[in-house]
């Protein structure tokens, strides 16, 4: 009897669970879903993809026998939803197994951007301390103003972590949360007037474009520092390589860009702004949960019709 196809769209680490999955499901791996034959693609039923693969209305509509969408990740800002509500095919993400790394990575960034960490490992590499001992003076971490945007899981676990730093703390969200006892800022601008420290947690998508504008990064002014572990398309890129290069704007610590993997020359080449490139989850315990999580929902959705963390479609 044929086997349902089971589209794999990103490469995988061997897995234990990889077995049972292919039990059940033809595994085809491509690169480009739009080459894939005409008779695999009616047979496919589920597609299994990450964060940053794109999932189009017209992609699902060359799979008519689609049913879900399992992503490993905890965004979903690259799939269609709205398409994939329409068609009936259920979208399953990856929440809660990265709160801790994501949240690690914040501080992280936070702290090498604030203290100059990776700007003094060059100066070292370089040789320029035994030149000359004069390397700027930092920014304090413990103590100051942090506001966070956007209090979902991963914003919660990164404010958490502000207690052992004696932090105040502030968010700004759609709207308050009432199972928190946090401050509630509903001004976006009037976070950042009062931050020192800017953490965007926020999704992606339309709705977040550009949400970090010149007017933020100016509120925000020229010692304070914003950071970004969420969707490089929640901050307007060009208005913060000017922020910076005019020092309207203290520091950035970035882990997403705009159009990854591509970074602007010009930030690259700024001293304040420390850039990794997406690996916020990036640890061999994280992506190993995600992983597991991911195969355990096309699983669950096998023996049942239903996913363990499904992802709901609002309009």
């Amino acid at each position: 009897m044929t086997r349902p196809v089971l589209l794999q769209l990103v490469p995988l680490a061997d897995h234990p669970a990889l077995q049972r999955v292919d039990e059940h499901y033809e595994r085809v791996q491509v690169s480009d879903p739009g080459q894939l034959p005409s008779g695999l693609a009616r047979r496919v039923q589920i597609i299994l993809a990450s964060a940053m693969t794109p999932i189009t209305a017209a992609l699902m509509d060359q799979l008519p026998a689609l049913k879900a969408i399992c992503s490993i990740g905890v965004g979903y800002d690259a799939i269609d939803r709205r398409h994939a509500h329409q068609r009936g095919i259920a979208v399953s993400n990856t929440p809660d197994v990265l709160n801790d790394c994501v949240a690690d990575m914040a501080w992280a960034l936070m702290l090498d951007t604030a203290r100059r960490v990776s700007e003094a490992d060059r100066y070292v590499r370089a040789g320029q301390w035994r030149q000359a001992n004069s390397f700027p003076l930092a920014m304090r971490v413990s103590g100051k103003k942090l506001g966070i945007v956007g209090l979902g899981r991963i914003g919660q676990v990164i404010a958490r972590r502000a207690g052992g730093f004696d932090m105040e703390l502030r968010y700004h969200n759609r709207r308050p949360r009432k199972d928190v006892d946090w401050h509630y800022e509903p001004s976006l601008i009037e976070l950042a007037h009062w931050a020192d420290i800017l953490v965007i947690a926020a999704v992606g998508g339309d709705e977040t474009r550009g949400l970090i504008n010149r007017a933020v990064m100016d509120a925000l002014g020229p010692q304070g520092i914003l950071i970004n572990i969420s969707r490089g398309s929640v901050v307007d890129e060009r208005a913060l390589v000017k922020a910076l290069q005019e020092g309207r704007l203290g520091g950035a610590g970035l882990d997403v860009f705009e159009s990854e993997p591509g970074v602007p020359e010009e930030l690259a080449r700024l001293d304040q702004a420390v850039l990794t490139p997406h690996v916020a989850s990036a640890t061999r315990e994280t992506r190993d949960a995600m992983l597991r999580l991911t195969l355990d929902n096309i699983l669950h959705f096998q023996r049942t019709g239903s996913l363990l963390t499904p992802v709901a479609f609002h309009e």
